[in-house]
Order: C-alpha cells, then structure tokens, then sequence
C-alpha cells in the first residue's frame, strides 16, 4: 500500500515516473552519505519543465536531522515523498511530518477483514468481472496484508476466468488463490484467548512453515496473556474498564482494541496467571535437548484455546 500511495502522489505530477529529468529516486544511504543531496535534488529545475518528484525510500528517524534542516529552508517547488516503514507515535521522522505547516504523515495500515473485501470487490470489477459471495468471503480469508500481492492475486484469478466478463464463483478462486494472508503472532495470540480452534491451527501452522521458533511463538502469546492480565488486574482494584485499557503501554491499536477488551472482560484473573504460568512452564520445557518443540507448543496452545470462557460463550 505504501509503494501503491507513492505511485499516485507522484502521478499527479508525472505521469512517467522513468523520467530521469522530473524523478529523482533516492535512498536513506545516499543522503546519510550526502545530506545536502536532498536540498539540491528539491531545488533542481527539469530540463524540460514541469515540477519534479523526489522520493526518498526507506526513510526512518535516522533522517529526521536532515529533514528537519530541509523545512527550515525549503529549496525549490519539487514534490517530497518520504517512503518509510512502520513507524510508532513516537517516531521523531513521523512527528516532524505531522507538525509541518508543509508536510504530511500519510497512514498505511495492512488491509484486514473489514477493508479487504472493498480492495478485492474494486480489483475484481476493474478487470470486468464480477465476484459471488462465497467467492468474496474465500478470498478475503486468504489474501491480505499486502496490497501488491493481493493485486496481483487478484490479476491471476481473473486471468484465469478468461476475458469474457463474468462472475467469479468460489470453484474459481480455490483453484487459484493460495493462501497469502498476512497471519502475524498477534493473530494467533488474539485466536488463542478467544478460543478459536481452526484459527489458531492455521496460524499456528503459518508461523512454524514461515521458520518461528516454538519459543518465540510461546513467548508472543505470553505477553498478550500478560498484558491481559494486567488489565484485569487494574479491573479488580476498581477501574472501569475503558480506564484500565487506557492505562496500557504502549496504547491499544485501534483496530483490535474492541476485542483485547472483549477478551480481558471474559477471562477471570486467575485463569489468567495459570495460562501464564503453563506457557512459562512450556517454554523451559521447549528448551531442553531433543524437546519436540513444536508439538509441546502446538499441545498448550491448542489446550489453551479450548478452554478459552470466549469459546464456551460461543457454543452456547
């Protein structure tokens, strides 16, 4: 999504953005080797007319000293694009950006269940087809996170059902849609607590295909149990719980915050600092010579998730 905003913000000026007379392409390892190249690629004149577009890749809080002298003088009329990648509130490059009168800080989130559909639904009709519920529903389980790969998940499923228009049905998009989501360890941690079983197999089975050890998986959950914990901890001493949550450091990010709080409501104190205590007890287990790792991970894990007071609400 990052490369994707990049490309559109540099077209309102340049159409061709190969153009080495209005593009200058930069990275965080050329201006650290000459910081002043940054001044004078934005004060530089085209050739043959026209604004230019400079953009600056892999841009982090390492250059904030450099773009702090650039909006103290603002050479030139040239359009700055600084291309970085996830960077906390406390990032001094992103507060730079944010309190600028001349700049902005454009959030690129991953796409997740609640925007995939739309970005899927937009491709699928660009390409002149149509796409059915099921099909729709099959897709947005297993795609996601980064918009080029679903992009072109999604030029291949089309390229597929041929260029007469259609609808695409869920035969086609199993046919040809691996499963490319972005399933992180906190998706197994929030699966975990909320007691869903196929969820956690499938992202569990992700993290180890993808090479995370048992222990670092034992560790992630582990601190969303903690944190959980402490949380309940705050409830029982009086606090509300939209007090409590915003007593947590780092803060809760928005889009999984409504469930963190569903699932700190659900679980008891207590059951929470036995989970803790079995993860503890199953990452020394995990540690010792010739241990099966993955399958003492996979066992408390899954033991877990089946006695998760979410999971039993459910089936209700």
């Amino acid at each position: 999504m990052v490369r994707e905003r990049v490309e559109i913000l540099a077209k309102t000026l340049v159409d061709d953005l190969q153009d080495p007379f209005r593009v200058a392409d930069l990275s965080a390892g050329d201006l650290k080797d000459d910081p002043a190249r940054l001044s004078d690629e934005a004060a530089a004149i085209s050739m043959m007319g026209g604004r230019r577009v400079v953009r600056v890749r892999d841009s982090s809080d390492s250059l904030s000293p450099i773009a702090k002298d650039f909006f103290a003088g603002l050479p030139g009329d040239a359009l700055m694009i600084f291309e970085a990648g996830d960077l906390p509130a406390r990032s001094s490059l992103r507060k730079l950006f944010e309190s600028a009168r001349e700049g902005a800080a454009i959030a690129c989130y991953r796409d997740d269940q609640r925007s995939l559909p739309a970005v899927i639904q937009a491709g699928i009709r660009e390409q002149g087809h149509g796409v059915s519920a099921n099909a729709l529903a099959f897709l947005a389980a297993n795609l996601g996170g980064d918009r080029q790969v679903t992009r072109r998940e999604i030029e291949k499923l089309c390229l597929y059902k041929g260029s007469a228009s259609g609808t695409i049905e869920m035969e086609d998009a199993v046919a040809c849609i691996g499963d490319t989501a972005e399933l992180t360890l906190d998706d197994l941690s929030f699966s975990v607590a909320a007691g869903q079983l196929p969820m956690v197999e499938r992202t569990l089975n992700r993290s180890f295909q993808e090479g995370s050890h048992a222990v670092t998986i034992l560790r992630a959950v582990a601190r969303h149990f903690q944190k959980l914990q402490y949380l309940s901890g705050l409830m029982a001493q009086g606090a509300s719980l939209e007090d409590a949550a915003k007593r947590l450091r780092p803060p809760l990010f928005w889009k999984t915050a409504a469930q963190f709080k569903s699932q700190a409501n659900a679980w008891p104190q207590d059951k929470l600092a036995r989970v803790t205590a079995r993860l503890l007890l199953t990452e020394q287990a995990c540690k010792q010579t010739g241990a099966p790792s993955q399958l003492l991970c996979s066992r408390t894990l899954f033991e877990i998730s089946a006695a998760s007071p979410l999971r039993r609400r459910t089936r209700r």
